[in-house]
């Protein structure tokens, strides 16, 4: 059974600051290096509308796979998320998360509402993890939500700080 997540944070980070670090090569390429593993940039496209389209692979080698997955998966995992980003008006910024896993059976997804909240900006986002083994399944997909739940924060806060020293 597919397990929901729910994060909300807050910046000092506008909203068109990080919208506009999102649509950055360079951004995508600090933050990767920033959280490790083994990650590659695979798409960043920005398209006439400001519609912002990345793509991120990462290959989790059996090593690098976190100690519940370690134990049920014996191969080699490889994820990739999709973003999509795009300014609905306003002062408002729509996303939609994607991520597939090769080698196991997980997915995940999420939707996320950018927006305005004093002089910065607030995330919403919503998401689900799926992980379909039998018996460990729901183990699986309870501790990679809670993953989410911190780790997404992290990446926002990443985002601050990187716009506070690029822009």
């Amino acid at each position: 059974m597919p397990r929901s997540f729910e994060v909300n944070f807050e910046s000092s980070a506008s909203v068109e600051q990080v919208y506009s670090a999102f649509g950055e090569r360079a951004y995508w390429l600090d933050r990767i290096k920033a959280f490790g593993g083994n990650s590659v940039l695979e798409t960043l496209d920005v398209d006439d509308d400001g519609r912002i389209r990345v793509v991120v692979a990462e290959d989790l080698r059996h090593g690098a796979l976190p100690g519940i997955l370690s134990k049920v998966y014996r191969g080699d995992l490889n994820i990739v998320t999709t973003e999509v980003w795009e300014s609905v008006g306003d002062g408002q910024v729509n996303g939609t998360i994607d991520v597939a896993v090769t080698g196991a059976p997980g997915s995940g997804a999420g939707s996320a509402v950018l927006q305005r909240s004093g002089a910065g900006s607030k995330m919403e986002l919503n998401g689900t993890v799926r992980f379909k083994v039998p018996l460990v399944g729901g183990t699986i997909e309870t501790y990679l939500a809670r993953e989410f739940e911190t780790g997404i924060p992290d990446i926002y806060r990443f985002t601050t700080t990187w716009l506070g020293e690029n822009a």
